[in-house]
């Protein structure tokens, strides 16, 4: 997926978890954020960031920060991002594909994708990564019961005969595994080995990151 319109800036502070102060050619913008979880270890002051300009006098705020340079990684933290990159992925990826619809209702979820493929239908769910450790991605940065109750989800249409999947998308480039965050959340990574062994196929990729644009690239290794 690509963007337009995008300018550089400085992160100067996020007073809450929709807003940021950036610092952009010398003025103090108020920005959208468009990433509610905390990602502390990213928006720090003196962060080098990336905005849209989305230009729309009936918004409140007229720029949505997009990415932000950490180390000598960039990181995609757009939250709509990864359900668009999925459908790229899926739709270059997955043998015998006839039909991908997005958001679809299976007994008390939503789920991501619906997809047949082969003749088989099936469900996938999508989460955007964004936390980095030493090569290591993990998922998630806070506790997420939303997250296990997805999982749970996608375990009853496995044996309920589906195909399921839960797929994570990388939003950056530099690393090499990706690990559920049990220290932060152990229920979830907890139910992410559940679902695996119930034959859910837990997929993750890597992204290639410009200012302007997310692109699926390689699967990552996973480790439960």
């Amino acid at each position: 997926m690509t963007y337009d319109r995008i300018v550089p800036g400085t992160f100067l502070a996020r007073p809450n978890r929709f807003i940021a102060h950036v610092d952009i050619g010398g003025q103090t913008e108020v920005c959208h954020v468009k990433n509610t979880g905390r990602c502390r270890e990213l928006l720090v002051p003196g962060a080098r960031v990336y905005l849209q300009d989305c230009s729309n006098p009936k918004r409140k705020t007229r720029y949505d920060l997009i990415a932000v340079e950490k180390g000598g990684l960039l990181i995609n933290m757009d939250a709509q991002a990864p359900n668009h990159v999925a459908a790229e992925y899926l739709t270059a990826s997955v043998p015998g594909l006839t039909l991908l619809r997005p958001e679809t209702k299976y007994g008390n979820s939503r789920f991501d994708f619906y997809l047949e493929a082969n003749g088989q239908p099936g469900f996938v769910e999508v989460k955007g990564v964004t936390l980095e450790q030493d090569g290591l991605a993990l998922f998630p940065d806070a506790p997420t019961l939303r997250g296990v109750k997805h999982l749970e989800e996608l375990i009853q249409c496995r044996q309920a005969g589906y195909s399921a999947m839960m797929l994570f998308i990388i939003q950056m480039k530099g690393v090499t595994r990706f690990s559920p965050n049990d220290a932060t959340h152990p229920e979830f990574g907890a139910a992410l080995r559940r679902a695996a062994d119930a034959g859910v196929e837990i997929r993750a990729v890597d992204c290639r990151v410009t200012p302007d644009s997310l692109t699926a690239d390689r699967p990552v290794e996973i480790c439960l």
